[in-house]
């Protein structure tokens, strides 16, 4: 299981650069690191991010 950080916005730099740089969906990206994806939608969405998967990124 991979640490992920804490802090809402650093938490949203981090996924959104790991989405561009390296995965190619938010699926791809939770089933590589062994986290739960609505884990991170819940933690983004407290600062009203949410995925869109057209974009594959955080907005």
């Amino acid at each position: 299981m991979h640490t992920l950080p804490k802090d809402p916005m650093i938490l949203l730099s981090y996924i959104n650069t790991k989405l561009r740089d390296e995965y190619p969906s938010l699926s791809a990206l939770c089933d590589d690191l062994e986290i739960n994806a609505s884990d991170i939608e819940d933690k983004l969405s407290i600062i009203d991010y949410h995925y869109n998967p057209k974009l594959n990124r955080f907005s």
